[in-house]
């Protein structure tokens, strides 16, 4: 079983906001997938997928950002899922906006979700999908910049579509190391 989780935060509020790119990501694969998120539990709305033989839950925590881990540490726990078959898609602002990044692991840098996520799995070996949307104007604070409205310039929105085409050819199988040499260009 394979665990795919897009960190955003629950609300109309906080729709197609900047710090919510992992929820558009998963919004566009469940076009793919026919995925529905109607079902409820470990802190999220979540999808099961069977698919060439595995078994997906994708995911949208119901935790807001900042307490993600708890939701993603539960299904951990009730799935027995592998660390090496987590993959996180959060927004970043250290990426231009219409940039991924794939790490097999690492560091939360400045992202509360993935500082959560650590916390709560006492590891940094996960796979993270990170969405690039650059970073607030000089004086604006950082917390007000990612919770506004995401501009979905073709370059914003470009950026979400790869992102899901890498989520995509996990979920087809290919390695990381091989989606990570595809998108990482």
């Amino acid at each position: 079983m394979k665990l795919i989780v897009g960190l955003g935060n629950i609300g109309k509020e906080y729709e197609h906001t900047n710090h919510n790119a992992g929820f558009e990501v998963l919004d566009l694969l469940s076009k793919e997938f026919d995925l529905k998120f109607n079902k409820r539990g470990c802190d999220a709305d979540y999808s099961e997928l069977n698919f060439m033989g595995e078994k997906f839950i994708v995911a949208k925590p119901r935790t807001y950002m900042n307490e993600s881990g708890r939701s993603v540490k539960s299904f951990v726990s009730k799935f027995k899922i592998d660390l090496a078959d987590v993959m996180i898609i959060n927004d970043d602002i250290d990426l231009e906006p219409g940039h991924i990044r794939i790490k097999k692991f690492g560091s939360a840098g400045t992202h509360n979700g993935l500082k959560s996520i650590i916390r709560e799995l006492q590891s940094e070996n996960f796979i993270r999908v990170r969405v690039g949307i650059g970073k607030q104007k000089e004086h604006q604070d950082l917390a007000d910049f990612v919770l506004s409205k995401m501009v979905m310039s073709d370059v914003q929105k470009q950026g979400l579509i790869r992102a899901s085409e890498a989520v995509s050819a996990f979920i087809h199988g290919e390695t990381i190391d091989k989606i990570m040499t595809k998108f990482n260009g």
